[in-house]
């Protein structure tokens, strides 16, 4: 059969054509509960996706047939606040309309009061299949008691008490992977900002980065971390204060793409260019990431991954259950591949000296390829 050439309409056409952002344009074909935008924004999002011909789920009105469920529930404590969470749910969204289901979008905004009155709808509603319990950051949460009366799976959280699955992403792989990259390129001093050290997210990355030099045999020195808080403020100031260290490093790691944002106008405010002086590394692959000067090296965060991985895991485990077999709590955890692009560089020889790595970049850098997976069976 021949295939259509055609281009297909996507949410970022319809984010052109209404003047919203694409996490708004999402929000709003997701259906979101709770989300911060107005009547208007639906209605002018709705009129243009229709207009581009972008289509959109059929919700059918027919009744459902005994025993017939094909709807999922997704409860987020947040959506709109952050990017992460709105991909989170494309991804979760796709999943399901792919394998005959829906996706019934929920923002609790942390309020216990809301998340109480979805569950209990949830749990009255003959057409519910599961639940996606989802958090904005990873962390361990306290099963609400009511989700283990229904098919669930957590989504970037994990619980140590609950017999559920949980998805999340391998911050530890993404911090080796970023600064394993590092020093495949010569550098030996590699600066780390990290972000808010409360969350799992940096407690894990930090970690990665120091697995990364103990693996090369490149001592770990205290005076190159920095604590930060996400932002690119913070890391336009403790950039700065890197470079004033006696031996101020080759290349700078950031947490997050935004702190690494921060980096880079820092270096350039010293005089200095970006890699040639200094190479800075991201992660997250926000969209702000491809347009930066140069353009930012990152490790992608994969929320689309997480949210699809959600889905098709509660999907699995109720065919598990329907025929009967064992059930195993499983953490399924995501690992996202490093893009190479304009910010890193090879050191300079006077950088070269300390342990030689003897290894090879990554082989998928710079290659948005296929998410690498590693499931825990527990």
């Amino acid at each position: 059969m021949k295939k259509s050439t055609q281009r297909r309409p996507t949410m970022t056409d319809i984010a052109k054509t209404t003047g919203v952002s694409q996490s708004t344009v999402s929000l709003v074909l997701n259906g979101a509960v709770g989300a911060k935008f107005s009547e208007g924004t639906r209605k002018k999002v709705l009129k243009a996706a229709q207009e581009l011909g972008y289509q959109l789920p059929t919700r059918t009105t027919a009744p459902l047939a005994p025993g017939e469920r094909n709807l999922i529930v997704y409860i987020a404590d947040e959506i709109s606040t952050s990017p992460h969470p709105v991909v989170n749910a494309d991804g979760a969204r796709d999943a399901a309309w792919n394998n005959g289901c829906l996706l019934a979008v929920y923002s609790t905004h942390g309020n216990a009061d809301i998340e109480e009155r979805v569950l209990h709808d949830a749990l009255s509603n003959p057409s519910v299949l599961g639940v996606i319990y989802a958090t904005v950051y990873t962390r361990k949460v306290t099963v609400p008691a009511a989700l283990l009366k229904v098919p669930t799976v957590l989504l970037n959280c994990y619980s140590a008490e609950a017999a559920l699955s949980s998805v999340v992403p391998s911050e530890v792989t993404g911090g080796f992977t970023a600064t394993e990259h590092l020093i495949a390129a010569g550098h030996r001093r590699i600066g780390f900002i990290n972000g808010e050290t409360w969350q799992d997210a940096a407690k894990d990355r930090l970690k990665g980065y120091r697995q990364a030099l103990a693996t090369a045999d490149l001592p770990f020195d205290e005076n190159l971390v920095r604590d930060g808080d996400w932002s690119s403020g913070v890391g336009y100031e403790h950039t700065l204060s890197l470079m004033r260290e006696p031996n101020p490093p080759t290349a700078i790691f950031c947490a997050n793409d935004l702190t690494a944002i921060g980096a880079i106008e820092a270096i350039k405010q010293l005089g200095l260019r970006v890699p040639d002086d200094v190479s800075v590394m991201g992660y997250d692959d926000q969209e702000i990431a491809r347009h930066t000067h140069p353009p930012l090296t990152t490790v992608v965060l994969p929320n689309y991954e997480l949210g699809r991985w959600a889905v098709e895991t509660l999907l699995q485990e109720e065919q598990n259950r329907d025929a009967g077999a064992p059930f195993k709590r499983r953490t399924i955890k995501l690992d996202g591949p490093l893009i190479e692009r304009g910010s890193v560089t090879a050191a300079r020889s006077q950088d070269t000296r300390g342990p030689e790595t003897g290894s090879a970049p990554d082989s998928r850098s710079g290659i948005a390829g296929d998410t690498l997976i590693n499931i825990l069976n527990e």
